[in-house]
């Protein structure tokens, strides 16, 4: 019996297919003007004998496909256990939110804060900012964490930051020193949800944004703890929602 799940996010669609429990495949498309066309595509190509969606859009499928879906959260909290069994706390930096999520000793949620009012220190916030800057998300979340002197942004408004920082390039402050203090700054800020409840190791930072050495390296030295990133941290969520539905029909 093969199993997808499937997150439907703002950015990306994202695919996890499991056999027996184990993900055997995985896929991740972008979300497109036509997200349910998307999904479809995805449904076809993968081949799956049971669906179930989660994430932003995942009420596309529950209307238009009759597939049963999962909230972001109780998948998210499945994926990062999947991958790290002792995990704790999850953080997920989404494309249009950020998640934390606290999990007891069996895995079950039970305390979780997000940020989904608008996409400030978010993963469109961060891509937004890259190519305001001149770099491509990957030499982005690359740039080495040296002690080179910060300079203060404002503010996580996409809208106002980006004129920020178009204000300090004027002023001939170097682009690199612009991308490590916005790094900074969304890190400060998702620092600030998980220290809202008693931070427990193991802690995964899951999501695209887990990429990022840079901003990986900016939340550990934030929280003082150490971070654990999934092999394929995007299909967090997917993988979860996929896990979800074995247990549901067992």
């Amino acid at each position: 019996m093969r199993t997808l799940g499937i997150d439907i996010g703002s950015r990306y669609i994202k695919a996890a297919l499991v056999a027996d429990g184990k993900l055997i495949s995985f896929d991740r498309r972008e979300t497109s003007c036509e997200p349910l066309e998307s999904c479809r595509s995805i449904l076809g190509d993968m081949g799956a004998d049971r669906v179930m969606a989660t994430g932003y859009g995942r009420h596309l499928l529950e209307v238009h496909g009759d597939i049963p879906t999962v909230t972001e959260i109780k998948a998210f909290a499945r994926g990062a256990r999947e991958f790290f069994p002792a995990c704790r706390t999850v953080i997920d930096i989404g494309g249009q939110d950020t998640k934390v999520i606290s999990l007891d000793v069996e895995g079950r949620v039970r305390k979780f804060e997000m940020n989904d009012r608008c996409a400030a220190g978010t993963g469109k916030f961060l891509e937004v900012m890259a190519r305001t800057l001149g770099y491509d998300l990957a030499e982005f979340g690359a740039l080495p964490a040296d002690e080179e002197e910060e300079v203060r942004i404002s503010s996580m408004c996409t809208v106002f930051a980006e004129s920020e920082v178009v204000s300090l390039i004027a002023r001939g402050v170097s682009r690199s020193r612009i991308a490590k203090s916005i790094n900074q700054a969304v890190a400060a800020r998702v620092a600030g949800m998980v220290k809202r409840f008693p931070v427990e190791e193991e802690i995964v930072f899951a999501g695209g944004c887990a990429h990022s050495p840079l901003l990986r390296g900016m939340l550990e030295k934030s929280l003082g703890k150490k971070l654990f990133v999934p092999s394929v941290p995007e299909i967090t969520g997917a993988l979860g929602a996929a896990l979800c539905a074995v247990q549901e029909s067992a």
